[in-house]
């Protein structure tokens, strides 16, 4: 039997009531590309986008050895994907230690920073026990997602790339986000209420998913309760930072991105086919396989020029590549909600001036932005020293806290002292992690 014929074996099933699978612990998870799970049942686009179509209780492990004692539920449900049509996404919701299904808990939307078009780098594999995804970026924010579970808060994690892996495509990943939410509001027995406040979280990659999320809430999901969005170094210009990278220790970033966008873009797809090298098409399909870390390792000071038959610049001038540079700039749409941006000067990956066009593009339309520009770190140091910062405004917003002007900030996270108190909780989670003890709140 195919996958694809298991996975339709439970079509009768799902409508009305959606198929699900209890615990199976002790086994070793399936990459979603060979798991029945992830393939959606035959006419699941007639129904509302955050239908659920499958769940499964799952284990978690930290680095994938390490047990977790977390409920974690992972749910199949309908999304939509760039152009408007239906497509099936997935999210692992956790529940925090005591969850009360009679009280209103908050929600974390939390996007992993998955840039890679491999599914060994998808949260919702990433992140299970025995899950073999050495060099995904999925595994070490765990912690993070722990620290939020101990708030008290519940969490959604996407796969907000799809089932395809579509690293930088726009609009779509703000779709498979909020119809997460939906999905996990949908599902009962997760005891989470339609009207929980909502938050949105993610650095990078995941900062720029969540800022398509931010952009597309108002007019995709206004029903549900989006009080703020966090959004780490959000990659607000992927095209500039192709441009930066190229050639550098980190070619390997936007050398994926490319890959992966040739498989929506058939514009950019013709140009590579027609411009590139059979060594850079070679590239460009065997990156496709490999997780951030491998990617960025073994593509570190590639120049996509030595792979092209004609001048890089030329390629990059053409209106099909200018096209795909336009269309994936985030700042399309000021978000509704409010928003604190957080962004290293010294960023060695997204060049600050990128994010300071883009929140004064927010603000310009009325958006209500926090923006801590870091004048001492880095793109890797600033998502742990801003943790503390960004829980904190979070507990703010669920609170119902007044928010103060728009406004921005220099003063280095590694200068204040709240930063070194809530590094030293983060700690205590980090050690809860690591011995695979509960993580209950404080």
């Amino acid at each position: 039997m195919t996958m694809g014929n298991v996975a339709r074996a439970f079509d009768a099933e799902w409508i009305g009531q959606p198929y699900h699978e209890d615990l199976q612990p002790g086994i070793r998870p399936l990459r979603p590309s060979e798991d029945a799970f992830y393939v959606a049942p035959v006419s699941f686009e007639h129904t509302a986008p955050g239908t659920v179509l499958r769940s499964r209780d799952v284990e978690l492990g930290f680095m994938g050895v390490i047990p977790q004692g977390v409920t974690a539920t992972q749910l199949l449900y309908r999304s939509t994907d760039l152009n408007g049509d239906a497509q099936a996404a997935v999210t692992t919701v956790l529940l925090p230690v005591g969850h009360n299904p009679a009280v209103r808990c908050p929600i974390v939307s939390y996007q992993c920073a998955i840039d890679a078009v491999s599914d060994a780098c998808f949260p919702s594999y990433a992140l299970r026990r025995r899950a073999r995804a050495l060099g995904s970026v999925a595994q070490l924010e765990y912690v993070l997602i722990a620290a939020v579970l101990a708030q008290g808060w519940a969490v959604s994690i996407p796969d907000h790339e799809g089932t395809d892996g579509i690293w930088g495509a726009p609009h779509e990943p703000g779709y498979h986000i909020l119809d997460g939410l939906r999905a996990a509001i949908n599902t009962e027995s997760l005891g989470l209420f339609a009207d929980a406040p909502i938050g949105l979280w993610g650095y990078s990659g995941g900062g720029l998913a969540s800022a398509w999320a931010a952009e597309e809430y108002a007019g995709y999901a206004p029903e549900l309760d989006v009080v703020g969005a966090a959004l780490g170094s959000p990659v607000a210009n992927l095209g500039n930072v192709f441009r930066e990278l190229n050639g550098t220790s980190k070619a390997g970033l936007p050398a994926t991105v490319i890959a992966a966008l040739m498989h929506v873009y058939p514009g950019l797809n013709r140009v590579i086919n027609e411009h590139a090298t059979e060594a850079g098409k070679a590239m460009l399909r065997n990156i496709e396989g490999m997780t951030t870390a491998e990617a960025v390792f073994r593509h570190a000071g590639l120049d996509m020029g030595d792979l092209l038959t004609s001048p890089l610049q030329e390629v990059l001038d053409t209106p099909e590549v200018q096209h795909v540079f336009e269309s994936i700039k985030l700042g399309k749409t000021a978000p509704t909600p409010p928003l604190l941006v957080m962004q290293a000067v010294h960023d060695q990956i997204i060049a600050v001036g990128n994010i300071d066009e883009l929140t004064d593009t927010y603000v310009m339309g009325g958006s209500h932005v926090t923006y801590h520009r870091d004048i001492l770190s880095e793109h890797i140091a600033l998502h742990p020293l801003a943790a503390p910062m960004t829980l904190s405004w979070l507990a703010d917003r669920f609170a119902g806290k007044p928010l103060g002007p728009t406004v921005r900030t220099s003063w280095p996270a590694l200068l204040n002292p709240a930063t070194y108190f809530g590094l030293l909780k983060l700690g205590v989670v980090s050690t809860k992690v690591l011995l695979g003890l509960q993580v209950g709140r404080r």
